[in-house]
């Protein structure tokens, strides 16, 4: 099938505002001040994206808005996963025995804040047609490869023409049992999702995605129709959310993204503890908060809205998944423990 397309979206990013000069009236902010942010990590703002913000300091305008202390707080590391220390080729990292993460795009519908490879993201030199061809070369000729997640920048910013070639290519490979796409896209540019890039995506099964939703008010009927399309595609959606101060860093909201993730068929998978990233201090929270978040959601919402709350541990150790403190003692015979209401159990040990 041949690629095809809609070209609204493109319209769309057009129209984006990346100096803090093109802001609307409506968000009162220095200008002058935000330039040297700007100028030092790419902003980018979709008027689909922009038109979400309430008010000033709201979720969205967090998650989009320079802020000066992205340059002025020393906290924290360029490469806090090593990903540059794992790559064997510019663009790829290979981490984990039986699985890659191929970088195919530098750009994305916003520039979020707190991204993780805010040292490059939004850079022409971050991915190019070279990188691309050895990355691909690289999986073709690494046959204990049989998981490949494509990232970047945002794979699903790619024209449909660009993205056919790439899938094409890791389908051709026998060894690559399993494709999966990280986007923001149907959360933060979902006409990106076209009828027909859901119809191209859905040829190349088995394949997931995983999305990123941060906060309820993303969860919009324009985002829900875009899962919709890929969901009907007979494509499997996740969410991977990141635990942010002043975003979501408590239970009610937490909760209420959850629930209405499934009302658009996209499953809970990650909720991410922020990594430490030079310029986003200001969006950490300490470890506590998420566990207690994660108690806070057992037991009081169905089990399908409850993610894995993990870290991706500083200098490239991988992803650990953490649970709250439900086992408070145990011998040889029993388990005590706690449940979702702080009640005690004995629990027989079953050999």
């Amino acid at each position: 099938m041949e690629p095809g397309g809609d070209s609204r979206w493109k319209e769309l990013l057009s129209r984006s505002v990346t100096t803090p000069e093109a802001l609307p009236p409506f968000i009162d902010v220095d200008r002058e001040l935000l330039r040297a942010v700007s100028e030092h990590y790419p902003m980018r703002i979709n008027p689909y994206y922009l038109g979400l913000i309430k008010e000033r300091d709201d979720p969205i305008y967090k998650q989009c808005i320079p802020d000066s202390r992205e340059i002025t707080d020393n906290a924290g590391f360029h490469d806090p996963l090593n990903e540059e220390g794992s790559s064997p080729v510019p663009g790829l990292t290979h981490r984990y025995p039986d699985r890659v993460l191929f970088l195919i795009s530098s750009s994305c519908a916003m520039y979020c804040r707190f991204c993780n490879r805010k040292r490059k993201v939004g850079l022409s030199s971050m991915v190019t047609g070279s990188s691309v061809r050895e990355g691909l070369s690289y999986i073709r000729g690494h046959r204990e490869v049989r998981d490949v997640l494509l990232s970047g920048g945002d794979p699903l910013l790619l024209e449909d023409r660009d993205l056919f070639p790439i899938l094409q290519e890791l389908k051709s490979m026998s060894h690559v049992e399993i494709i999966r796409i990280g986007t923001r896209v149907p959360c933060t540019l979902p006409q990106r999702i076209t009828p027909q890039l859901a119809k191209m995506l859905g040829t190349f099964q088995p394949l997931y995605i995983n999305t990123h939703f941060n906060h309820p008010h993303e969860i919009t009927p324009e985002s829900a129709l875009a899962c919709a399309r890929l969901a009907d595609a007979g494509i499997p959606l996740g969410c991977q959310t990141v635990l942010l101060k002043g975003v979501n860093d408590n239970m009610g909201t937490i909760k209420t993204l959850m629930r209405k993730l499934l009302t658009i068929r996209v499953r809970p998978y990650y909720l991410f503890q922020a990594d430490p990233v030079k310029g986003t201090s200001h969006f950490w929270t300490p470890l506590h908060k998420g566990l207690e978040i994660m108690a806070a959601l057992q037991g009081h919402t169905s089990g399908l809205c409850v993610p894995h709350f993990a870290v991706d541990l500083l200098g490239g150790g991988g992803k650990v998944p953490l649970l709250p403190g439900y086992v408070i003692e145990q011998d040889d015979h029993c388990v005590v423990m706690k449940n979702y209401a702080g009640e005690r159990y004995r629990h027989p040990v079953l050999d």
